[in-house]
């Protein structure tokens, strides 16, 4: 868990003395931000600052430093501390068929809509390690869309795309990933998707002939197609207004007239720009139509 605001890391050293001066902490986060984003590239300076500051100190306690100044050190002179800090940094909290009523609503709502287009696409944005990616795929599957689709699955992350690529998960995890797919409406035997192999559960590569995996950043890059579908499911909810307003125009852009438009359970489109372009399908999910 990371460190709570009052408390200095747990490391044995004594407390960073900034820790203690909320102004000059800010100060140190919002220069090693800086310095991320202009030498990387990675652009984490509008996400919530809650969020952020509580990784970042995570980071600080697992090298046992004390400041974000010495952690500012290492990440722009040590390109593999970097490589540590952008998993800490990036969202990568998922599963199979998480959320199971929403699944159940796409299936009910939005693939008849989907029937109706000759070739699909899909972006899943934020994927992560690429479970949601693979539950998406299987849906499609059993409701004879997924010869005629292409999931675009992309994250900031390249390490936790090449985990998504490989589609190897836990094998302690199926249990609950079984329950989650019958719950979500699944129509086979889990079992059938997957082997138990390299010491967990290899998915059957089929899943993934139509999907690309590619980097991309939702902060600094544009969009890339035209979809019928975007999915970016609790991603939303780690950035900072104005960031999230950017990020909607962007999905709004990128999807087709009529398009269908995913967030997760904790996001909304109020006070957003595009707010009044597109018309909720079915209440509660958050699934929406682009309508103008």
């Amino acid at each position: 868990m990371a460190v709570p605001i009052t408390e200095a890391p747990a490391t044995g050293a004594e407390p960073d003395p900034l820790a203690l001066k909320p102004d000059l902490e800010r100060i140190e986060i919002e220069l090693l931000l800086e310095g991320i984003f202009r030498h990387y590239g990675f652009d984490f300076r509008a996400y919530a600052y809650a969020s952020i500051r509580r990784r970042l100190w995570k980071r600080i306690d697992e090298e046992g430093l004390t400041s974000m100044s010495a952690l500012q050190q290492r990440v722009l002179h040590e390109p593999a501390m970097m490589e540590k800090l952008l998993l800490d940094l990036s969202i990568n909290v998922t599963a199979m068929f998480r959320d199971p009523s929403f699944y159940v609503t796409f299936r009910e709502h939005v693939v008849p809509l989907l029937r109706t287009y000759p070739f699909i696409r899909i972006w899943h944005a934020g994927c992560s390690t690429g479970e949601e990616v693979y539950s998406m795929a299987m849906l499609l599957r059993e409701e004879g869309l997924y010869d005629r689709s292409r999931i675009y699955a992309t994250d900031i992350n390249e390490v936790v795309l090449q985990r998504a690529k490989a589609g190897i998960f836990p094998l302690d995890r199926m249990q609950e990933y079984t329950d989650n797919y019958m719950r979500a409406g699944g129509k086979r035997s889990f079992s059938e998707y997957y082997t138990a192999k390299y010491g967990g559960a290899l998915f059957d590569h089929s899943l993934t002939k139509n999907v690309v995996f590619s980097q991309h950043n939702l902060v600094t890059d544009r969009s890339f197609s035209e979809f019928n579908v975007v999915l970016c499911r609790n991603v939303l909810i780690y950035f900072d207004k104005t960031l999230q307003s950017k990020v909607h125009s962007l999905f709004y852009d990128s999807l087709a007239m009529f398009g269908v438009l995913v967030l997760g359970s904790k996001e909304t489109l109020r006070f957003m720009s595009h707010e009044e372009c597109y018309q909720q399908i079915a209440p509660p999910e958050k699934i929406f139509r682009k309508v103008r």
